[in-house]
């Protein structure tokens, strides 16, 4: 797409260095942080289909490891919730310092076990303006969500039976605005024809409504 911002950046977190890849289009004022599920990468053909459709719409996506090849070799990691949360968390706060993204407002999306440390990131980082869960398991970050006060769309397929009962679960524990939405004819990575499209359109709705009011009330008015 003509006019965007793209770079491939290297992330460093506590005592390792994380591959990136930041694209913001010409003219955004949002980017959407993603934190992809178990056993996936910045490289996930799912996220990078959503990330094309959100900068197609004017946002900008940063995508990027949570984990080293090295830990990811490590099976438990990718459920370490808690360490996921603080790579999040980390990777944020080099995004927010970073100058190509200023004067942005952010958002998460998350997949999978991405949802549940994107929830517990943004319970204690105040700067998160909406979150989006995709086939997420925000029950594992149960006993933070009533801290977050971004607000919350959990996306899930409706023949993804057992991660929908543990959204409606997690849904109750929210204590934010607050929206489930329920794909139906989808399973649990909204493989079925259509259905992605369907998840992006959905997140883009969300974002635009809270991301872009977000720094458009930050825009001085003319006096």
């Amino acid at each position: 797409m003509a006019g965007n911002y793209y770079k491939e950046v290297q992330i460093p977190v506590d005592d390792v260095i994380l591959p990136g890849e930041l694209v913001i289009p010409e003219g955004a004022g949002a980017i959407v942080i993603f934190s992809h599920g178990s056993g996936s990468s910045r490289k996930s053909k799912r996220n990078q289909e959503v990330a094309r459709y959100l900068q197609m719409h004017h946002f900008g996506t940063f995508l990027f490891d949570l984990l080293t090849r090295e830990e990811d070799r490590h099976y438990f990691n990718r459920f370490n919730i808690d360490l996921l949360a603080a790579r999040l968390s980390g990777a944020t706060d080099w995004l927010e310092r970073y100058p190509a993204a200023g004067n942005c407002s952010f958002g998460y999306f998350g997949a999978s076990t991405g949802a549940a440390s994107a929830l517990q990131a943004a319970s204690y980082h105040q700067s998160i303006a909406a979150i989006v869960s995709r086939g997420g398991r925000p029950d594992l970050a149960m006993d933070f969500l009533p801290e977050v006060k971004s607000p919350v769309l959990l996306i899930v397929g409706s023949l993804d039976e057992e991660v929908l009962e543990l959204n409606r679960k997690a849904f109750s524990a929210l204590r934010a605005e607050k929206r489930l939405e329920i794909v139906e004819g989808a399973g649990h990575l909204f493989e079925e024809p259509g259905k992605l499209s369907q998840v992006a359109s959905l997140a883009t709705s969300w974002f635009n409504k809270y991301l872009k009011s977000v720094r458009n009330s930050e825009v001085p008015q003319a006096s």
